[in-house]
């Protein structure tokens, strides 16, 4: 039996696990987090998965919650009036399939004891680079699903990949119940504010029932990075609040009943989005592997973590069980990263430019979509797979063609 530790049990770590449990591998995974602690935590991430990420969890038989969690139907995007109140720009586009967040807090300390039940062995301790090394020893790989602290910093930052070395937005959640919900249908609405940064929010499953998600991406230095000086969950609510009243009153009206899910239903920070090279040497020279955010880290603007996290498992569990008894060596390993990244890497360009002023050819689409309901449809359903935003979307040329046709017919 081929044995494979994995250092990390979250999204792509888990699914992982399971997925080579299921097919006979003895699997050890590390994490520095019981099930418990992660319940009783503080929330992590926002985590809408679209289709086919979900769709890697049902065909491990992961999706637990699929009847509970409330859909998220389509996506719909405004830009506020420059004299503020009104909207200088809206639309919708319904998901052809829908997408669905279940809070980490729930999914992953389910994943766990799943783990285990499968036959996994699940330890909780915090792995340093010592540890790594012994395990370089015992197994026959080592993948490194965390990409925090000491073990994080193996992995050496890609420069040609990576397109900055900083922040570029102040990041907030604030997790909610009682939210108005949207009218028409359920969906995650994406606000644009030029300059100030974007807030988009939608429905969610938490450990206190359906909720909603608030999402702010704050461009540094301007009036939405400004969490640094939040008192409390409680404070957080009212700043997230001052920011709806005072750019998005359409969002402030749908929150004037809202309350906290729960007081660890907040989060504040920035990182930079970052590529990584996928394998890193131990001061042995043994070789460990890098997966999901460890070497890919992009910003949640574009809200593929999660979504790139289970499409990273589920390309290295196909590549694994491809390789049979051959050693998993350097070269292997950085194929099977650059087989991934042939996918991550649409990602990176399509969140990396949003991050960025918007080239006028992406506002003459965003434009269009609000006269075209098959623009607007099929911008909606390129969150499933963003290599569809290629080229149409990212190059000028290409995008003044794709209008021209859409006109024609």
């Amino acid at each position: 039996m081929r044995r494979i530790m994995i250092i990390g049990g979250g999204q792509s770590g888990l699914q992982l696990g399971i997925g080579l449990l299921d097919n006979g591998y003895g699997v050890t995974i590390v994490s520095n987090r019981s099930g418990e602690d992660i319940r009783n935590g503080r929330v992590t991430s926002s985590q809408c998965m679209f289709d086919a990420a979900l769709q890697h969890e049902r065909d491990l038989g992961l999706n637990f919650w699929e009847e509970d969690c409330p859909p998220v139907e389509g996506i719909s995007f405004t830009v506020p009036a420059e004299n503020g109140g009104g909207k200088q720009l809206e639309w919708a586009g319904r998901l052809d399939s829908y997408a669905q967040s279940v809070d980490q807090r729930v999914k992953m300390p389910a994943w766990m004891e799943e783990f285990t039940r499968r036959g996994g062995d699940l330890r909780i301790q915090d792995a340093g680079v010592e540890d790594l090394e012994s395990y370089a020893r015992d197994y026959d790989l080592v993948i490194v699903a965390s990409g925090k602290g000491e073990i994080g910093r193996l992995f050496e930052r890609d420069a040609e990949r990576s397109t900055f070395d900083k922040p570029q937005r102040a990041l907030a959640l604030t997790y909610v119940h009682g939210m108005t919900p949207r009218p028409e249908h359920s969906a995650v609405c994406f606000n644009l504010i030029p300059g100030v940064g974007e807030y988009f929010v939608f429905p969610a499953l938490t450990l206190t029932g359906p909720c909603e998600i608030m999402v702010f991406e704050g461009v540094p230095g301007g009036p939405m990075d400004c969490w640094g000086d939040v008192d409390g969950p409680r404070g957080h609510l009212e700043r997230s609040l001052e920011i709806l009243d005072a750019y998005l009153p359409w969002e402030a009206a749908r929150c004037r009943n809202v309350e906290l899910t729960d007081d660890q239903g907040t989060l504040a920070g920035r990182f930079p989005p970052t590529v990584r090279h996928p394998v890193a040497r131990l001061p042995s020279g043994a070789a460990v592997m890098g997966m999901a955010d460890t070497v890919v880290l992009n910003d949640p603007i574009t809200g593929q973590g999660s979504n790139n996290a289970s499409k990273c498992a589920a390309a290295y569990l196909e590549a694994i069980l491809a390789r049979g008894d051959a050693p998993y060596d350097t070269d292997w390993m950085q194929a099977t990263f650059e087989h991934y990244w042939d996918y991550a890497r649409y990602v990176v360009d399509w969140t990396n430019a949003l991050l960025q002023p918007p080239a006028p050819h992406m506002l003459q689409l965003l434009g269009a979509a609000q006269e075209n309901p098959a623009l607007a449809r099929r911008m909606a359903n390129g969150f499933n797979d963003p290599r569809d935003y290629f080229p149409w979307f990212m190059e000028a040329g290409a995008a003044e063609a794709y209008l021209d046709a859409l006109q024609a017919a």
